[in-house]
């Protein structure tokens, strides 16, 4: 199993209108909704000076070749 941290899972209700508005701003910019809605959500909270703490990714691509 990997090693990076799960992430928090919830239901959200939105008003269809938001939630078509979060899908097109999303599709812009080749983004999933949820995606989208976290990143409205991180800059909503540095706007108000609330700092987040992006969790730490997965490393993409190979592993490094053994020597």
């Amino acid at each position: 199993m990997s090693d990076a941290p799960q992430k928090k899972a919830f239901a959200l209700r939105l008003d269809p209108a938001v939630h078509a508005a979060v899908e097109r701003l999303a599709a812009a910019e080749l983004r999933s909704a949820n995606a989208q809605i976290e990143m409205l959500l991180r800059e909503a909270l540095d706007a108000r000076g609330i700092e987040t703490k992006a969790s730490s990714r997965p490393k993409r691509g190979r592993p490094p070749k053994e020597a």
